[in-house]
């Protein structure tokens, strides 16, 4: 039975450094949490606005995600790989319980 590997790795903060690569491509490796490297050739053109979209966006996360290639010295390459940037939306701050607990007629903690 044959199967498809496709993998997606996530980062958020920075954006990893890019090396130039031939074909109009870039060269970016991303160390997961167990200390294994996966390389990924991205388009220079999709680099490019990933960097602008991170200039742009108070905070944002982005995934790089391919199919899962060869293994290398240190870890996998990541092939046909795609870049893309997400911005985070701010979460609206939940009413406080006791706030809540006014508006709808509820007391706590009051002794009679």
């Amino acid at each position: 039975m044959q199967a498809k590997s496709e993998i997606t790795l996530k980062f958020s903060g920075e954006l990893p450094e890019a090396k130039p690569a031939a074909n109009k491509k870039v060269e970016v490796s991303l160390t997961d949490q167990n200390g294994v490297v996966f390389t990924a050739l991205i388009n220079a053109k999709s680099w490019r606005k990933a960097e602008t979209n991170t200039t742009e966006f108070a905070d944002w996360a982005g995934a790089i995600s391919g199919k899962l290639g060869q293994r290398t010295d240190s870890g996998f390459e990541v092939v046909d790989a795609g870049l893309q940037i997400f911005e985070k939306k701010v979460k609206e701050p939940k009413a406080d319980a006791e706030a809540e607990a006014e508006a709808t007629g509820e007391v706590t903690g009051v002794a009679s």
